[in-house]
C-alpha cells in the first residue's frame, strides 16, 4: 500500500510504503529505479553540511571561533556535500564548549568541542558574594560536581584541575566567580 500525505506547500505528497518487509523493499525499489526509471530521492551516502553554534559571536564560554572552523570545514569538504564520498550519511557538529548547545555528541559522527587545558579562573571575591546573597554553593555546587574536584570552606573555592573533567556545572551556577582557563582551543 502506498500511502501518501500532503507536504507542507500542499502540493507534491511525500509517499512511504506500509505493510511490507525489507527485502520486499529493496525489491520495490530495483524495480523503480533501474526498470520504471524514477528517482526516489533520499538522503544520500554523502558529507551533511557541518553545522555550529554561535560560539564567539555571542557566548562569554566559547573556547574557539566555531564559525571560523564551521566555515573552513565546509570550503574544505565541499566536494564531499555534492559528490557522496562516504558510505553513509555523515555529521559534523561543532560546539564552543563543554555545554555542548548543539548536541553534537548525541547528534554527530564527529564532535568537536572546546575545552581549556589549565586552571578554572576563580574571582574569590565574587565567590564571597555569592554566598552572601545566599547562594547554597556547598549543595548547589560542591555537592552537584561530578568528580568532587572542589571545596568551599565559606570564605575560599578550592579547585583540583587535575580531577576536575570540565562538565560546566560549577561555571553555569556562578558564572560571575569562575571562568573557563585562558588556555582554550578545541
Amino acid at each position: 500500500v502506498i500511502v501518501g500525505e500532503p507536504s507542507r506547500g500542499g502540493a507534491n505528497p511525500n509517499r512511504f510504503f506500509l505493510g511490507t518487509t525489507t527485502p520486499q523493499l529493496e525489491e520495490i525499489f530495483f524495480e523503480l529505479t533501474h526498470t520504471m526509471n524514477q528517482d526516489l530521492g533520499g538522503s544520500g551516502s554523502n558529507l551533511r553540511t557541518p553545522s555550529d553554534c554561535i560560539g564567539e559571536a555571542r557566548c562569554e564560554f566559547a573556547c574557539y571561533d566555531t564559525q571560523a572552523l564551521c566555515y573552513t570545514l565546509t570550503n574544505d569538504y565541499q566536494d564531499e556535500l555534492h559528490r557522496p564520498a562516504f558510505p553513509y550519511k555523515f555529521k559534523i557538529k561543532i560546539a564552543a564548549c563543554p555545554n555542548d548547545c548543539v548536541a553534537s555528541i548525541a547528534r554527530s559522527d564527529l564532535s568537536i568541542q572546546g575545552t581549556w587545558k589549565d586552571e578554572i579562573q576563580v574571582d574569590q571575591a565574587e565567590m564571597l558574594a555569592y554566598a552572601k546573597a545566599g547562594k547554597d554553593i556547598q549543595g548547589e555546587v560542591i555537592e552537584m560536581c561530578p568528580t568532587a574536584c572542589m571545596k568551599w570552606d565559606g570564605k575560599e573555592m578550592k579547585v583540583n584541575n587535575k580531577q576536575c573533567n570540565r562538565c560546566m556545572h560549577c561555571i553555569n551556577v556562578l558564572p560571575k566567580a569562575l571562568r573557563p582557563g585562558k588556555e582554550r582551543g578545541a
